[in-house]
C-alpha cells in the first residue's frame, strides 16, 4: 500500500504515491479489489493509481526514521563514521530531551550513541505524530504528496545524517563489495531461471531444464499457457530468496559445490 500504482503506464509525478509502482498487471484485479473494501481513494481510474492508506504515511516514517538513525548509529560503532559526528550532527534533535550528566557518565562510544539515538528517534516519532494529526484531512483525501518526514521541522538533519551515511557506509568497500557480488548472482539466476520458464511456455524443455524444474519448490508453477506468468513465478521465487540461499542456488546452478 506505500505505492497504490499499477506498474504501467509509466507516468512519473511529484506525489509521494508515485515514486515507484507497487503491483503487477497481474494483480491489478486483486490489488482494485483490496483498494475497494479498504475505501482507497482512486486518484486515477484508468492508470489504476490510487491514494494510499493513511496508515502507509505512519509506517513509511517509522521505516525513514529506522534506517536514518540506527544505520547512522552502526557506522559509527562500525568505525567507519568517527564518534565526534554523533552529537553534532543529532544535537538539533535531542537538545530538549538529552540529560548532559547522564550522557557524560557513559564509558563507551556504544553506550553513547544507543543513548542519542534513542533520544533522536523519539523526537522525530513525535514530530511524525504531529504532522499526521495536521494534515489528517489532505491524507484521508489523497491530495497529501509528500513523505511526513520531508516536511517535518528536523528535514535538514535528517538529509545531512543521510549523506554521511552514505558517503561513509553505503559507499564503503565492503558495501560495494557485496552488491558488485549480488548483482552478478541475481544476473546469473535470472539467465538460468527465466530461460527455464521461457523453454517451458514453449514446450522446448531440455534436459537440464527438467532438473532444475524438480528442484524448484511445489509453489513455482510453471506451464506453457502463460510466458508472462512463468516469468513472474520465476521472479516471485528468486524474490523471497534469502542472500545465503540465492548465493548458494546460483553456485549449484553453476555446478560449483561449496
Amino acid at each position: 500500500m506505500k505505492y497504490p500504482k499499477a506498474s504501467l503506464p509509466k507516468k512519473p509525478t511529484t506525489h509521494i504515491a508515485d515514486k515507484k509502482y507497487g503491483f503487477f498487471q497481474s494483480e491489478v484485479e486483486t490489488f482494485s479489489a483490496i483498494a475497494e473494501e479498504l475505501g482507497l481513494a482512486v486518484r486515477d481510474e484508468a492508470d489504476t493509481r490510487y491514494a494510499r492508506h493513511p496508515l502507509a504515511y505512519l509506517v513509511e516514517a517509522a521505516d525513514d526514521i529506522c534506517y536514518t538513525i540506527i544505520d547512522f548509529e552502526d557506522g559509527i560503532n562500525l568505525g567507519l563514521i568517527e564518534e565526534e559526528y554523533a552529537l553534532e550532527y543529532l544535537i538539533k534533535l535531542v537538545k530538549n530531551t538529552i540529560n548532559t550528566k547522564k550522557y557524560n557518565a557513559l564509558k563507551t562510544t556504544q553506550d553513547r550513541v544507543s543513548y542519542l539515538r534513542a533520544l533522536a528517534v523519539g523526537t522525530l516519532i513525535e514530530e511524525a505524530v504531529q504532522i499526521f494529526m495536521d494534515n489528517e484531512d489532505r491524507i484521508l483525501s489523497g491530495e497529501f504528496d509528500t513523505g511526513l518526514l520531508d516536511v517535518c521541522s528536523y528535514q535538514a538533519q535528517i538529509s545531512d545524517i543521510i549523506e554521511i551515511s552514505i558517503k561513509n557506509v553505503y559507499e564503503s568497500s565492503e558495501v560495494i563489495n557485496k552488491e558488485i557480488a549480488g548483482y552478478k548472482v541475481l544476473d546469473g539466476l535470472l539467465n538460468v531461471l527465466v530461460k527455464v520458464a521461457a523453454n517451458s511456455y514453449f514446450g522446448k524443455l531440455s534436459n537440464y531444464d527438467k532438473l532444475i524444474i524438480k528442484a524448484l519448490p511445489e509453489t513455482v508453477k510453471l506451464a506453457n499457457a502463460s510466458l508472462y506468468d512463468n516469468i513472474m513465478a520465476i521472479c516471485l521465487h528468486i524474490s523471497k530468496l534469502s542472500d545465503t540461499n540465492a548465493m548458494l542456488l546460483f553456485h549449484r546452478l553453476n555446478g560449483n559445490s561449496i
